[in-house]
């Protein structure tokens, strides 16, 4: 069975800083390209980053500079990075797992940045 399991998300002050994380298990892990998406109240869901299984980075351009992708491939574990948060951060953050067959999702963590 596969899961993706986040973990991370929290209230936060604008300017502050979280680190989300990806637990993937039942999937060879270092097979996939991970992905942290987001989605506000009433907006539809959005890249935020990707990693592929050789670490290449992409983001999306709103958080350029301020969020960072990583992965350990021995620990299973995708990782987001976030840092100088504005309220428009402020979203349920999902973590995605895609090969070229397969593809999923974890249930997200809520992040809040709000004073």
């Amino acid at each position: 069975q596969v899961q993706l399991v986040e973990s991370g998300g929290d209230l936060v002050q604008p300017g502050g800083s979280l680190r989300l994380s990806c637990a993937a298990s039942g999937i060879i892990f270092s097979r996939y390209a991970m992905g942290w998406y987001r989605q506000a109240p009433g907006k539809q869901r959005e890249l935020v980053a990707t990693i592929t299984s050789r670490g290449a980075t992409n983001y999306a351009d709103s958080v350029k500079g301020r969020f960072t992708i990583s992965r350990d491939n021995a620990k299973n574990t995708a990782y987001l990075q976030m840092n100088s948060l504005k309220l428009e951060d402020t979203a349920v953050y999902y973590c995605n797992a895609i090969s070229a067959l397969y593809g999923y999702w974890g249930q997200g963590t809520q992040v809040t940045v709000s004073s």
